[in-house]
């Protein structure tokens, strides 16, 4: 009952401002009619750039059309058979150091509360820091350990593609600042 009384109650509104030097400006609310523009100027533009419901044409020939045609060949599309083998890698190699990272907090969650072990404070820090810096650093290695041929599988932990694949994407990238 007394929640309901309370609720009833309106809020504290202070007219003049605290006497002490604000640390965060004050920003007083000012009624419509009382603004120097007319409302119709703060109507949102809905047309922002990258959202517009028709592509805009404006300064584009046919030589930018040509460009970008040879710009989109360049692209390699990734076969689907080296997709799934990416997808696959990075599941596991995020999913197990996270899986983990969370079996050792219950784990350890549980000693302490059977009065088993006075597990420290910083163990299962030090291990959650671990495994989901691991889990994060498992999306990069589970991409460049696969096998980006689609033929060959690769080997099971992909070091040897991790290696091969690590100096291509960087000759890649040499080549693309060096044009």
């Amino acid at each position: 009952m007394e929640a309901i009384i309370c609720a009833s109650k309106p809020s504290l509104f202070l007219s003049k401002p605290s006497p002490w030097k604000p640390r965060i400006p004050v920003l007083h609310p000012t009624p419509a009619h009382k603004l120097n523009r007319p409302l119709s100027t703060y109507r949102p533009h809905a047309n922002a750039k990258g959202f517009a419901s028709t592509p805009s044409t404006v300064g584009k020939d046919s030589r930018s059309k040509k460009s970008n045609k040879n710009n989109d060949d360049d692209d390699d599309e990734i076969p689907q058979a080296v997709f799934q083998r990416i997808i696959v890698r990075i599941l596991v190699s995020v999913g197990l150091p996270m899986a983990t990272g969370l079996a050792l907090l219950n784990v350890f969650g549980l000693i302490k509360e059977q009065h088993l072990w006075d597990v420290p404070q910083w163990l299962p820090f030090l291990t959650t820091f671990i495994t989901f810096g691991a889990s994060t650093l498992g999306i990069a290695y589970g991409t460049l350990s696969t096998s980006w041929d689609e033929e060959k599988k690769g080997s099971f932990l992909g070091l040897e593609e991790a290696q091969k694949n690590w100096i291509e994407m960087w000759k890649e990238e040499d080549e693309s600042q060096r044009q």
